[in-house]
């Protein structure tokens, strides 16, 4: 029996559908402040990451502590309140049941992506300023930032979309999760494990980037722009929207909605 602390799969499907509409509907002022606060609060948690990454002597330790304290940053955009980009992919679920348009969708991504990417690079700047991360963790910034770009490289454009594409299913389902959670501890957990194995696994968030590859840029990695967008943001935002905003969505609404005498009808969780 629910015990209304959390709500079962199908309550979470409808309650993201409605999340979403709430989404489509707020001005284009909110959804830019919104987005910046969210791209500051991502940021927030890969300067936690970025720092014990650099401070921690054993690197599989560094890594896990590093993993645990980037969570924060998804905890903020729920908790606090914002709105990012990859989190906002699950907005297609909305459309396919015709609870919004595509277009009141696109609205709502293209504004938030440009309100994550000026709170992430203004908090880069800010962070480049404090001169905290002089020495070991600038080290370790430009050495993040670097990698980043040469993944494609090394790599292959495939690896990268890859990581990505595994990256957002598991930001999304963070989310989902932390729809169905009811109270503020149930909502940490649900943002708490899923971000941290997505880290943990090394895989690929715009977001997160805009702030590590630009950070690592100011204090003195050598990249150029077009290295930046062609080899790491564009493929990866690609990536984030195939694992977020077709994968899942389309797997949920295949599973809990349903076309009935031409329309949309909720299947019975009976």
């Amino acid at each position: 029996m629910n015990d209304k602390r959390y709500l079962i799969p199908l309550e979470i499907a409808n309650a993201t559908v409605e999340v979403g509409y709430a989404k489509a509907n707020k001005s284009s002022l909110s959804l830019l402040l919104l987005g910046i606060l969210a791209g500051a609060f991502i940021a927030f948690g890969a300067v936690g990451a970025t720092t014990m990454a650099a401070l921690v002597g054993d690197k599989g330790l560094a890594k896990l502590i590093g993993a645990a304290l980037f969570p924060i940053g998804l905890m903020l955009v729920i908790m606090a309140g914002a709105e990012l980009f990859t989190g906002n992919n699950l907005m297609t679920l909305g459309v396919m049941t015709g609870r919004y348009s595509i277009k009141d969708m696109l609205r709502n991504w293209i504004i938030v992506y440009i309100g994550n990417f000026i709170g992430s690079i203004a908090i880069a700047i800010l962070v480049a300023k404090t001169g905290l991360y002089l020495g070991a963790v600038g080290e370790t910034a430009i050495a993040i930032a670097t990698k980043k770009v040469t993944i494609v490289t090394n790599l292959g454009l495939g690896a990268i979309v890859s990581r990505a594409i595994l990256c957002n299913i598991i930001v999304v389902l963070a989310v989902w999760l932390a729809t169905g959670a009811k109270d503020i501890t149930g909502k940490i957990f649900a943002c708490w494990f899923p971000i941290m194995l997505f880290v943990l696994s090394g895989y690929e968030h715009s977001i997160a980037n805009m702030f590590y590859i630009y950070v690592g840029k100011y204090m003195g990695a050598e990249i150029i722009e077009s290295q930046i967008w062609l080899n790491n943001i564009i493929p990866v935002t690609i990536g984030n929207l195939i694992g977020g905003a077709v994968i899942i969505p389309i797997s949920y609404y295949l599973i809990f909605f349903k076309k009935k005498k031409g329309k949309l009808a909720i299947e019975s969780s009976k």
